[in-house]
């Protein structure tokens, strides 16, 4: 009887596993997860290598020969394609223009999203439809949304939107896009890209605005403060910090990377060309000089990650929040 009771016991004990199949299973979790890792990583590793490192070490290659009209070249020159965009006067001047436009976009967009994202999240009727009215043109292609600005607003004749609203007030039409002095082509410009963009970022800060604590504000009007400017520069503002530094690093790429409306509004001209513009007529127009547009486009590059490296240290982007 003893027996059969102690074989019982054992029986209906639980085994712990031996250290060998402890083992065994850890590797096969190791795997499992590797596989899936590299199942759903696998696909972006691949087209990120092949359609933006290869890319960018064959642009590395092209820049230090003279490569016109051939992307197989044979003539070394080392770094004089870049000593020539950097000395002579169009891609310095286009490095000019985007810092107009930057100047003039990126303060323009930060305040006016900000103020829209203040409206909207203010706003206790019809929120959802705010929100998306003024998201709306951010699905609005770059080019048809240019077209528009020059063909129906922008252009220029006495019938267009923009002039026949001058004519109410007695202003003689203005040619928008053909006038170079006084420079009207920079509100064409700075409009459309306002009209596209702003939604985004309102979009940001809203998102901002609905994580700040309502405790914040209870206290400080407990404490005397006075709704308006005051809670808004020493709570909603600090609270901000965050957001407001990545919005301003993407407003400051996208500048950079402006093309589509200078391209369609002002069409290969001597003036207002930004960098990519310049690099885009450089390498694929008629002397399609891969060489001097290969090295002004690595130095473009260059540009925009020390600018956001400096705009980060200086912000602090990605410090916690004190």
């Amino acid at each position: 009887m003893a027996s059969i009771t102690t074989s019982g016991a054992h029986r209906g004990a639980t085994v712990p596993p031996s250290p060998t199949a402890r083992v065994g299973g850890g590797k096969r979790i190791r795997r499992g997860s590797a596989r899936t890792f590299w199942l759903f990583a696998g696909p972006f590793l691949a087209g990120l290598g092949i359609f933006v490192y290869v890319p960018v070490g064959w642009s590395l290659y092209l820049s230090l020969f003279q490569a016109q009209n051939t992307v197989t070249p044979t003539k070394f020159v080392g770094l004089a394609n870049y000593m020539d965009i950097l000395t002579q006067g169009p891609f310095t001047d286009s490095l000019w223009t985007f810092t107009v436009f930057a100047v003039i976009v990126v303060p323009l967009t930060y305040v006016l999203a900000l103020a829209l994202a203040l409206l909207v999240h203010r706003i206790r009727v019809a929120r959802a439809f705010f929100r998306s009215v003024f998201f709306i043109p951010t699905a609005c292609s770059y080019v048809v949304a240019s077209m528009i600005w020059k063909l129906s607003i922008f252009n220029g004749v006495r019938f267009g939107l923009a002039n026949t609203v001058l004519g109410w007030f007695g202003i003689d039409p203005i040619a928008w896009i053909g006038t170079v002095s006084p420079p009207w082509y920079w509100m064409v410009l700075v409009t459309v890209r306002l009209w596209l963009q702003l939604g985004f970022y309102m979009i940001l800060f809203l998102a901002a605005l609905q994580e700040i604590p309502r405790e914040l504000y209870e206290a400080a009007w407990t404490d005397g403060a006075r709704p308006g400017w005051q809670t808004f520069r020493h709570i909603t503002l600090p609270q901000l910090r965050t957001t407001s530094v990545a919005v301003l690093l993407l407003l400051l790429i996208a500048a950079y990377q402006a093309f589509d409306e200078f391209y369609n509004l002002l069409p290969n001209t001597p003036y207002a060309r930004p960098p990519l513009v310049y690099l885009y007529y450089t390498a694929l127009g008629q002397g399609q000089d891969f060489g001097h547009g290969s090295a002004g486009a690595l130095v473009l590059s260059a540009l925009i990650t020390i600018v956001t490296l400096v705009q980060g240290r200086i912000f602090g982007f990605g410090k916690a929040d004190s």
